[in-house]
């Protein structure tokens, strides 16, 4: 019969050998979201809970939680003062390649963007047609040619059509983010390209930009600022937002969110359910 010193070394071992498999685990989950610049590392019961930045990176360390009460607070403070527009400190070149590496499986089909003498001049409309109504965006080459050229790809080929924006957060960094036809932050296109960003950027209400889960993993998510947005320049910006399509973000945001990842990258699944019913490029 084993003594009670054999015992605690085994309920020992066996609670280390609880802890690789769950840490590898996490490992393997990879999701896309944003944070705040500051992050909390939080002790529970003994265990280390593993996060992952972001846009976008994400998410959501509640997909495999229970479904979440919706919260009830106290109404949020939107401001409605638009950030500058932003502008690259240097003008890139008429023309540059994009790389786009495979990267994991599709959450949705789509062909590989071509990547070659991409333009980095002008702008392009794309609106996304929502069950709460139209949010358009204007999307600018001279910021982050690679990611315009991959999100017009993506919305050309019906990547975004039927798809929900899955995280809201309210507080500290106020954004929606979309993009993932998985709906829980975890999915993405099959390939990654490299962050377009500068050193000099400040992020604001207006800002459309890439989510992410570490440098140079830009996919299909991205994420829309409606208010404050303390983040490091680590987030390629892309475009920006009409007043309008704030005006419907605004109202999605007031409506609150359900928490669900508070324990991880912030915010939750939105009161107010946005689904993307098409991502419309202007001819």
């Amino acid at each position: 019969m084993p003594s009670n010193e054999q015992r605690r070394e085994a309920a020992k071992r066996k609670l280390e050998r609880q802890l690789v498999r769950r840490a590898q685990r996490a490992r393997r989950r990879r999701i896309t979201s944003i944070s705040v610049t500051a992050v909390v590392v939080v002790l529970v019961a003994g265990g280390v809970w593993w996060l992952v930045t972001s846009p976008g990176a994400s998410s959501d360390a509640a997909a495999a939680s229970t479904t979440p009460t919706p919260t009830s607070s106290t109404p949020i403070t939107i401001p409605t003062a638009l950030a500058p527009a932003p502008k690259r400190p240097t003008p890139l070149a008429a023309t540059v390649n994009c790389t786009y590496t495979k990267d994991g499986d599709a959450a949705k089909a789509n062909n590989l963007p071509n990547g070659s003498n991409i333009s980095t001049q002008g702008t392009v409309t794309v609106t996304l047609k929502t069950n709460d109504g139209d949010i358009p965006l204007t999307l600018d080459r001279s910021l982050a040619p690679c990611a315009v050229n991959s999100f017009l790809s993506l919305s050309g080929q019906g990547y975004y059509d039927n798809t929900s924006c899955h995280r809201l957060s309210t507080s500290g960094l106020q954004m929606l983010q979309c993009g993932d036809p998985k709906g829980d932050g975890t999915g993405g296109p099959g390939y990654k390209f490299d962050d377009e960003v500068w050193d000099s950027i400040k992020y604001g209400r207006g800002y459309l930009a890439m989510a992410n889960s570490g440098p140079n993993t830009n996919g299909s998510q991205f994420f829309l600022v409606y208010g404050d947005a303390q983040l490091d320049p680590s987030y390629t910006v892309f475009g920006t937002i009409s007043d309008a399509g704030l005006k419907v973000i605004d109202d999605i945001a007031k409506a609150g969110d359900d928490g669900a990842y508070d324990s991880s990258a912030g915010g939750g699944h939105p009161n107010k359910k946005v689904t993307i019913t098409k991502a419309q490029v202007a001819a």
